[in-house]
């Protein structure tokens, strides 16, 4: 260019990028005016500022032998939030497996019992004797294998699945809207319960209808003689049960935590008081479309839709009949939901305190290096 051009450098944000990010893709446009007849030359190019990985700077083994937390930064993220909900959920359902069981037996006796003159309904201390004296101590976990292989990917599924869904729910100023929670956690509820929806249905077989052992020998009679769709039998009103219950639980859970005062939500008793909060209002609103799902999920069942199963039941068993086995339900699902939500809330506290002190320990490491060259350097 002459002496009568003149050039001017501009950098400009491209739109979409996350200004949070340290670094990133950035416009370089570079404009050259001649000054006289206005034209001249104009260019533009992108440049990509990579993020640099300071590998140079991690923590040493002895460092992390010394410092044990930072070795949870090391670990990928949404892996650690994924294993965290399995192995909370897998715990969770082996400890009320009991009551579970004892749950179902209660829920679908009516049915079972089919004939005329038979008994409606059994209690809970009725149902906890009847399987004592039937099947012995074992009979208690009956069913519980398949429960847990499902709720290994069910937890794991639907914690994870909610985390992600919250970020697509968040408005354009990042907050998270009452209406977006509640989105988040149907839309949660429903994810997880699709995927793992079959398992739960051998569960229930193995645990209420004699003569089966295994969830092979559920899976193959079901197969031969009703149709793979047998495996989705109640999934319509397992769909409309869960998206309010999740949305309400995790929603609750959510506010009521955030209303806490600060030095108190990072107390794992403070999770723990609010989940239990949290499943007692969902459970409460949402039980009668669980026992209408068990109804539907029995082979034979007269039900085919949630409108014919709710009048059936009331018809039966009365209105109790929407709420049988509620009471060992809320005794194995407020603490089951408790356990999960806390562990999950704990873990994520634990990772980002490992960030922090990997952090500080690559800081550190950072200034020993930095110091050591400016020894050398007036040496």
């Amino acid at each position: 260019m002459g002496d009568n051009s003149q050039a001017t450098l501009t950098w400009r944000e491209i739109p979409g990028l996350d200004p949070t990010r340290a670094s990133g893709p950035r416009l370089l446009q570079c404009k050259s005016r001649r000054f006289g007849d206005g034209r001249g030359p104009n260019f533009a190019c992108i440049s990509l500022a990579e993020k640099r990985e300071d590998k140079e700077f991690s923590p040493s083994f002895d460092q992390i032998l010394k410092h044990p937390l930072a070795m949870v930064a090391l670990v990928p993220k949404d892996a650690a939030l994924f294993a965290a909900g399995a192995i909370a959920g897998a715990a969770a359902k082996t400890v009320t497996a009991p009551l579970d069981r004892i749950k179902l037996l209660m829920q679908t006796h009516g049915l079972r019992a089919g004939q005329v003159g038979a008994k409606k309904g059994i209690g809970f201390l009725e149902a906890i004797s009847l399987v004592g004296k039937e099947e012995g101590l074992k009979g208690y976990w009956k069913g519980n294998l398949p429960q847990v292989i499902r709720v290994i990917p069910y937890s794991a599924v639907q914690l994870f699945a909610y985390e992600s869904y919250k970020k697509l729910f968040r408005g354009k100023d990042g907050e998270l809207s009452l209406i977006g929670r509640l989105a988040a956690g149907a839309c949660a509820g429903m994810t997880s319960t699709f995927v793992t929806y079959p398992l739960d249905v051998l569960r229930l077989r193995l645990a209420v209808e004699p003569g089966y052992k295994t969830m092979s020998q559920v899976a193959a009679n079901m197969l031969r003689e009703e149709g793979f769709a047998s495996f989705y039998n109640g999934l319509g009103p397992s769909l409309i049960g869960i998206a309010p219950y999740i949305a309400v639980n995790f929603c609750v859970f959510d506010l009521v935590k955030k209303s806490l005062p600060e030095k108190y939500q990072k107390r794992t008793e403070a999770s723990m008081v609010t989940a239990l909060v949290s499943a007692t209002v969902a459970t409460l609103m949402c039980y009668p479309l669980d026992t209408v799902r068990r109804q539907m999920q029995l082979k034979g069942t007269p039900y085919v839709t949630v409108l014919d199963a709710i009048p059936g039941i009331v018809a039966r068993d009365g209105l109790v009949g929407l709420y049988r086995g509620f009471i060992p339900n809320a005794l194995k699902s407020l603490p089951n939901s408790s356990i999960r939500l806390t562990t999950f809330d704990s873990v994520k506290r634990l990772i980002a305190s490992g960030e922090k002190e990997l952090q500080r320990i690559m800081e550190e490491n950072r200034k020993n290096a930095d110091q050591s060259a400016s020894d050398n350097g007036s040496s």
